[in-house]
């Protein structure tokens, strides 16, 4: 079979020696286009049969499907806006461009011109008076019903995938629609976007591994950063009332179907505002984005139906437990130490009471809601940049937008006391050298900023890919990444290596 792909390999080769032999250059710098596939097919629809467009087109794309021999063939090219038909013809080409158009392979990328018709059978084309090679593709295109169905290729060659697969480059215009739409809700609302670091002194803004770098001019330690939010709360103490940030984060941490290393967040920051703000404008931006790339609040995700109509529920966590079966309330810290072990959290005799708490919240709630719920009023202990709750002792004005299992936005009425973060931060700068590699660290200059003062606000971060995987029905955080991060080749699995070699010539 490899030495079938490799035969493949070598007739793409040669017949591009064919096409310079013939004079035409099979990879020129421009071709002047003047139309798109889709825009020609809704315009010339009402044409009939034996009528011709009054001028002529020019339009690019690559060879998808070729059929028919002798004197005619047609073709289907295919562009960033869908497919269409050419149909060349050997009295309208000349010989010898007729025989260069019979030696187009699939996956060459071709400038046609001519008019357009209507064929015997209805469908819109193109009647070549011309055309270009624009690009010789050397490698065949995968067969049409085996080849580019294996997940890990059409990660790996997400290039390959979007040729064949054009549902998938839907998804990622719907991406950039849900992108577009929130920027321009923000700054419909007065936000501005600002660009904070992505190399960081150290790290902060969030519970996470960070993956950590070195700069050599410097000599000195950075970390990828896992949040932007500290720098963020700085522009607030500058002046700045209303700001956000959209962009990678990295997290050293696992991999899954909602995980990868680096994804895209946007951090959003009101000055005068509290939790409660922030929930209703996060409301605001996902079923604004719902609407638009959905086209309805009653979505469908991994197979059940979610209904984003708002106002969704609003829960504290203690009561979310008792309501699934984990009545914390009123109980002693060793009661509840004594509860979670028998539900079987692991190292329930030595992590905080806070730490327990959340590991029963993500052991008995968050994965069963369903329908978006805000999860609000968290402990105190897990929530270092928060406010603490102005009725609630122990607990902090925060709250977790969960939606179909997953946590899609965090948020809090952000902490400004500045002796206050201190010594939060000093008991994060504990468990820190005590081997917690996702504690806070001790950020001196963030401080500083603190004792200048900042406004009272509300800040919340969302998940941009959960997001794009909700709208778009997608079963993995990896179906809405472009290019997510994989094992190199050399270790990928052994099935993969045999299904690359069902490419095939395709004439």
């Amino acid at each position: 079979m490899n030495d079938e792909l490799s035969e493949l390999l070598k007739v793409r080769r040669d017949k591009l020696n064919e096409f310079k032999a013939q004079g035409m250059d099979p990879f020129p710098y421009h071709f002047e286009k003047d139309n798109y596939a889709a825009p020609l097919l809704e315009k010339f629809q009402t044409l009939k049969e034996g009528d011709e467009s009054p001028s002529e087109v020019r339009v690019t794309g690559r060879v998808m499907t070729k059929r028919g021999h002798g004197k005619a063939a047609f073709a289907t090219i295919q562009d960033e806006t869908g497919r269409i038909q050419v149909y060349g013809k050997l009295d309208l080409l000349g010989e010898q461009k007729y025989e260069l158009y019979q030696k187009l392979d699939l996956g060459d990328i071709i400038g046609v011109k001519g008019k357009i018709f209507k064929t015997k059978t209805g469908e819109v084309s193109i009647k070549l008076s011309d055309f270009t090679l624009l690009c010789k593709s050397l490698h065949p295109l995968p067969e049409k019903w085996h080849g580019l169905q294996d997940k890990e290729i059409r990660y790996r060659e997400r290039y390959v995938d979007l040729i064949v697969n054009p549902e998938v480059k839907d998804v990622f215009v719907k991406r950039s629609k849900v992108v577009s739409l929130i920027r321009h809700t923000l700054e419909d609302k007065g936000f501005i976007e600002v660009e904070t670091p992505i190399l960081h002194i150290m790290q902060g803004g969030a519970a996470a591994k960070p993956f950590e770098t070195f700069h050599d001019a410097l000599n000195m330690p950075l970390f990828m950063r896992i949040a932007p939010e500290l720098y963020l709360k700085r522009l607030l103490v500058g002046g700045f009332e209303k700001v956000y940030e959209m962009g990678r984060v990295f997290r050293n941490e696992g991999m899954s179907y909602k995980h990868n290393p680096e994804y895209t967040m946007i951090e959003i920051y009101q000055a005068f505002a509290d939790y409660n703000n922030v929930m209703a404008l996060t409301e605001e931006l996902v079923v604004t984005a719902a609407k638009a790339v959905a086209g309805s609040l009653e979505i469908e995700f991994r197979g059940e139906k979610i209904n984003l109509a708002p106002p969704w529920k609003r829960i504290s966590l203690l009561e979310a437990l008792k309501e699934h079966g984990v009545d914390i309330i009123n109980k002693d810290e060793a009661a509840i130490r004594r509860l979670a072990k028998e539900k079987g959290i692991e190292g329930a005799e030595e992590i905080g009471q806070g730490k327990i708490i959340n590991e029963l919240y993500d052991k008995f709630v968050e994965p069963n809601l369903r329908q978006p719920t805000f999860i609000t009023d968290h402990p105190l202990e897990t929530s270092p940049l928060a406010k603490k709750h102005r009725d609630k002792p122990g607990q902090v004005e925060r709250f977790e937008l969960i939606i179909a299992g997953m946590e899609l936005a965090n948020a809090f009425s952000e902490l400004n006391d500045p002796l206050d973060q201190r010594e939060r931060l000093k008991k994060q700068a504990e468990l820190k050298a005590a081997g917690d590699t996702e504690a806070e660290s001790m950020d001196e200059d963030f401080l500083r900023a603190l004792e200048y003062g900042m406004p009272p606000a509300g800040g919340v971060g969302i998940g941009i890919d959960r997001l794009v995987m909700l709208l778009t029905n997608q079963a993995s955080i990896r179906d809405v990444l472009l290019f997510p991060h994989m094992k190199p080749l050399q270790q990928a699995k052994p099935k993969e290596a045999e299904l690359k070699i069902l490419d095939h010539e395709g004439n």
